[in-house]
């Protein structure tokens, strides 16, 4: 019977010699999930010999990761701004710029309570670690996808981490009307007020003090890694110029600010000229491209 120290080495050259690229770390990652512990007791036990009914899922998991499967969807995890976040094909895998788009959103969120509009939002990260950060101040955040299948997998997030969200399957804006509509006469909402007695009367415009987007803007047909391929293609890729699906979302999203709220987007390394271009054209002021800790310019700001 193998010790873990052997299994950890043997599964760690197999890995290496499929291409997979941190290799030990991965194998480390796939044994504490196995062995359900983690990553730093992995050395306090060594010596301790794996058992047979631990190997064979240990086996399986390493034929997927060898065969291109991302690491997080074999966990079914992900950590993101220091929360545990469920993760699967059903959309994106978090990157770790876009942690930096969350951390700038909330430098510049203003100090009192406001609606947020999480668009594209995937897994739900950006909008419920929003929710989470912001506390009291969030007074309302709306999730946004095209995917049900993503919606449903952001509401498992949100509900996991005890997030108070709303979700919304749309076309980017299609499904979001800019005035609720007005309701039946007998109807009152779920806490049993009438119509008309709470903020959000028939009539109220529905417009949002932050709009964070983290959309498709890889160019169709561009060559990705087979892992990256594993996601989504509708989150992937935006246009044949990668910035197509944004600038649709630019063309509205202004409609959909209160006066002094603001849009924050993530884009591609190189797109940053046409984006701030696209939202000169639909008359955002303010506008601003922060950077990423590789010095990209990554995240356009721009306020109504």
């Amino acid at each position: 019977m193998k010790t873990l120290l052997e299994v950890l080495q043997s599964g760690t050259d197999y890995l290496a010699r499929q291409g997979c690229e941190e290799a030990r770390a991965t194998m480390q990652h796939l044994m504490a999930h196995v062995l359900h512990c983690n990553r730093t007791a992995l050395y306090s036990q060594f010596d301790r010999p794996v058992e047979e009914t631990e190997l064979a899922p240990l086996r399986e998991l390493l034929k997927r990761r060898a065969a291109g499967e991302p690491l997080q969807h074999l966990l079914g995890s992900t950590e993101f701004f220091r929360r545990d976040f469920l993760t699967d094909a059903r959309a994106l895998i978090p990157r770790p710029e876009t942690e930096e788009l969350v951390e700038m959103v909330l430098k510049k969120v203003p100090a009192r309570p406001v609606r947020v509009l999480d668009m594209g939002t995937g897994s739900g990260i950006i909008g419920v670690t929003l929710a989470l950060e912001l506390r009291e101040r969030a007074k309302e955040v709306v999730l946004a996808d095209i995917s049900p299948q993503a919606l449903d997998l952001a509401l498992e997030n949100a509900m996991r981490l005890g997030a108070r969200v709303s979700t919304i399957q749309t076309d980017l804006f299609e499904n979001i009307p800019l005035e609720k509509a007005a309701p039946l006469p007998a109807e009152t909402d779920s806490s049993g007020t009438a119509p008309g007695e709470e903020e959000n009367s028939p009539g109220q415009e529905m417009r949002f003090d932050v709009i964070v987007a983290n959309l498709p803007y890889i160019a169709d047909g561009e060559e990705l890694a087979p892992e990256v391929m594993k996601d989504p293609h509708t989150a992937l890729f935006g246009g044949p110029k990668g910035w197509e699906i944004i600038e649709r979302f630019l063309a509205r999203a202004r409609d959909y600010l209160n006066d002094n709220g603001f849009v924050a987007l993530e884009i591609g390394y190189d797109q940053a000229p046409a984006v701030t271009q696209i939202m000169d054209g639909y008359g955002y002021n303010y506008i601003e491209v922060l950077k990423d800790m590789s010095g990209i310019a990554r995240f356009p700001f721009g306020y109504r």
